[in-house]
């Protein structure tokens, strides 16, 4: 298989909130079941979290 990579600005994204209107109710709790269930399989002391951004502004 031959890997590709498109490169594109990011305001030509196709938004996720379009993906998901456009997906049946059932769909949309069995994605959200997916996501609870693998919180929960995260161990108690370590859960993974996102990573933080930050910027630094300066004011003046």
């Amino acid at each position: 298989m031959e890997k590709t990579v498109r490169k594109v600005p990011f305001h030509d994204q196709p938004s996720d909130a379009s993906y998901w209107r456009d997906q049946s109710p059932q769909k949309r709790l069995a994605a959200l079941e997916q996501i609870r269930r693998e919180y929960h399989d995260w161990p108690d002391d370590a859960p993974p979290r996102l990573q933080r951004v930050y910027s630094v502004v300066e004011r003046s």
